[in-house]
């Protein structure tokens, strides 16, 4: 006579189950007639029924990447950290292989920080080529934001191991550069390459701020980003400006 299994075991390999895994679970618990049994398979159901889901809206995201895909490779460009008081501005450019599906990519924003961190991981391992460029506080008050922003985008190209046909952008058109460009209002949302550009730019940004954090901990960098929180603004009246403070964006700060 078979031995029955316990909840708690079931329990676990539903727990310890991929998400390849999941259908033959269903398939042999789901004639099982105790209630909690039956809690587990619905359970294993709707992460089938999500997982497909996400699939789908996946594939959704990559549809700007089938129409230009004639071109030849399709780059993503996307920044981080215009908004902020402090830190430089970050530009990623990420060519995914055709037919690329991970999972999950979306515009950085809309991500905790534990999935961007392990989507740019698994970006790094499948992309084609990735390219990042920054452009200095420094910087950012010689020529605007939003020329900086330019400049970060034209170097995170030029790093890209493999030249790129056409490029998504998020938004703009990049100046000084003769590759086509097809700019998408919020594409971080709409372009699988975008997204992944996003990502990339986030995650890079995010980790050189949490560096700064740790030569000047009174501004809170690691928390705040460079952002202009209640905190940071205090600490910006406070202990005035650092080194990685953008004159140009704190003015009024300080003079408040």
């Amino acid at each position: 006579m078979e031995e029955v299994k316990s909840i708690g075991v079931i329990r676990e390999e539903l727990q310890a189950a991929a998400s390849e895994q999941l259908p033959d679970f269903i398939t042999a618990y789901e004639k099982d007639g105790r209630t909690s049994v039956q809690k587990l398979v619905a359970q294993a159901e709707n992460r089938v029924k999500k997982l497909k889901a996400e699939r789908q809206r996946i594939w959704e995201l990559g549809s700007f990447e089938r129409e230009y895909g004639a071109f030849g490779y399709v780059c993503g460009v996307d920044e981080a950290g215009r908004g902020p008081l402090a830190g430089p501005v970050v530009a990623g450019a990420v060519i995914l292989p055709g037919g690329c599906d991970i999972l999950y990519i979306n515009d950085s924003k809309k991500l905790s920080e534990k999935k961007r961190e392990e989507l740019y991981d698994v970006i790094l391992k499948q992309a084609v080529a990735v390219g990042v460029g920054m452009a200095s506080p420094r910087r950012i008050d010689e020529v605007n934001i939003l020329n900086a922003t330019y400049e970060a985008m034209q170097e995170a190209i030029q790093k890209l191991s493999q030249a790129p046909d056409i490029l998504l952008n998020d938004a703009v058109t990049i100046p000084g550069i003769s590759i086509l460009q097809v700019p998408i209002i919020k594409g971080d949302a709409k372009s699988i390459s975008i997204g992944a550009a996003s990502i990339i730019a986030k995650v890079t940004r995010d980790r050189i701020m949490e560096q700064y954090h740790k030569e000047m901990p009174e501004y809170g960098f690691a928390s705040n980003k460079g952002y202009g929180t209640k905190d940071h603004i205090q600490a910006l009246k406070t202990y005035g400006a650092c080194p990685i403070h953008r004159a140009s964006f704190i003015q009024k700060f300080l003079n408040s």
